[in-house]
């Protein structure tokens, strides 16, 4: 084939896929789109996902599709809710399973990221970035106890893989308990720690060492440290969500966590605590640790950190477990974690959540609104099982999952985003953004108290 023909093959594919683009970039440029363009918007994301994405989406995302032909797409968002591309209003109490705690698009982190980006979008690799650094103070100030040092992510996935291989430099030990019900991620190391077994089958063998005991359960805790002291296979550490988040809004037992953590002390074991979902303000506190008054040496933060614009996540460590890393601090990097973007939108997250009070408005909108799903649901025993949380992350269980599923259908309908939780589908959880009004509250109790008696048993 002579050069001139290859080029212009390759020509005749460059112009369409150039033309496509051209029209996609208009219409991301467009503050508004005509009914026309809605209608293409749809249709080119339904195909896309089920030729280009994965077709899985279409059917495991039923209460947003219809027959696998439609879908609600979505395409603008502030504050508490979003607009479909046909400009439909939806409540968010989803959250994007707790990224939006400050709100969608919070103006604040919006100009934090975009003052950060006219000057410097990401860092040179080399130099020393300030906005880390500034972070990394911000993190040691608010974070409990003695948490001082801190490396940054870009998902609460690579939180947990830092966490676990801080604690294996810290010791040289290579036992993790974790719990059933437990949620940690998908890559190898945290997915190790992660209990469903449909995520964990099909990777097998995962990293060895893992082993899981009921969350909430201290006897089998205490005797899983005394039988991997006993055959040679001392804990390195113990990995926890304070309160579990997809196993289905799980809080721990009185005076768990702090029995875990005397545990951790007797055996020369490592607490880490997953705070991904449960941090920046979710559960009333800033920290879920601290509504324990439970000190972790390992803090795993991400999804709320970035303000709801930026991916972000962050490890916060002891000093006495972090210095493992001083002699070469490459033996764990990630390029785009702590980028100046990232940390702009963390740092500005913090400051509405302090200036703003949003964890403690957490605490107060939570019982009101915890209240208020538990009085609507009386009379509809025979579908709901229970009610429970705290802060602004409520779990509504219900008897089987056909339920949960028919609620959340019919609630998505009427404008209200919730959904199941991944290891326990017979929950759908309440995550808005920590700013949610009492008339946005209010509606989506109406909505589920109207719903409840419409949801046939099978």
């Amino acid at each position: 084939m002579s050069l001139e023909i290859e080029n212009n093959q390759t020509l005749q594919k460059e112009v369409p896929v150039r033309e496509y683009i051209k029209k996609v970039l208009e219409l991301i440029e467009k503050d508004e789109v005509t009914d026309e363009e809605a209608k293409w918007i749809t249709k080119q994301t339904v195909d896309n996902f089920r030729e280009h994405v994965n077709p899985g989406f279409l059917e495991y995302r039923k209460t947003v599709t219809q027959g696998g032909q439609f879908a609600a797409v979505e395409w603008t968002d502030e504050g508490n809710c979003f607009k479909d591309v046909n400009g439909k209003k939806y409540i968010d109490c989803l959250g994007g399973f707790g990224i939006y705690n400050v709100g969608h698009r919070n103006p604040k982190v919006i100009k934090a990221v975009t003052d950060q980006l006219k000057r410097q979008a990401l860092h040179s690799q080399d130099l020393l970035d300030p906005l880390r650094a500034v972070l990394a103070k911000i993190l040691a100030d608010i974070t409990p106890g003695d948490l001082k040092y801190s490396f940054f992510t870009n998902s609460g996935t690579e939180s947990v893989e830092a966490a676990l291989k801080l604690a294996k430099m810290y010791s040289e030990r290579s036992t993790f308990i974790s719990t059933t019900r437990a949620f940690h991620g998908k890559s190898l190391g945290s997915l190790s720690g992660t209990a469903k077994g449909v995520f964990r089958k099909p990777f097998l063998p995962l990293i060895p060492g893992f082993r899981h005991v009921p969350f909430g359960d201290i006897d089998m805790m205490r005797k899983t440290f005394e039988t991997c002291r006993l055959v040679g296979e001392d804990v390195a550490a113990v990995i926890l969500e304070p309160i579990q988040g997809e196993g289905g809004i799980i809080l721990p037992p009185e005076g768990y966590l702090k029995q875990v953590r005397e545990l951790c002390d007797q055996y020369g074991a490592l607490l880490i605590f997953d705070e991904v979902q449960t941090g920046m303000g979710r559960t009333g506190k800033m920290f879920a640790a601290e509504l324990y008054d439970v000190v972790p040496d390992i803090l795993c933060l991400a999804k709320a950190f970035g303000g709801g614009v930026m991916p972000a996540g962050a490890v916060v460590a002891k000093e006495k477990v972090f210095k493992s890393w001083f002699p070469n601090p490459f033996m764990h990097t990630t390029t785009f974690g702590g980028n100046p973007l990232a940390c702009a939108a963390a740092i500005a997250t913090i400051d509405i959540l302090l200036e703003e009070k949003l964890p403690e408005r957490a605490a107060e909108v939570g019982k009101y609104f915890l209240q208020g799903l538990k009085d609507a649901a009386k009379g509809h025993e025979d579908k709901v099982l229970e009610i429970r949380g705290i802060g602004l992350m409520i779990g509504i269980e219900f008897h089987k999952d056909e339920v949960g599923y028919e609620v959340s259908k019919a609630m998505f309908d009427k404008g209200i985003l919730v959904a199941g939780t991944l290891v326990n589908s017979k929950t759908i959880r309440i995550e808005p953004p920590l700013t949610i009004s009492y008339e946005e509250v209010n509606e989506v109790i109406r909505v589920f108290k109207e719903v409840l008696p419409n949801v046939k048993i099978k």
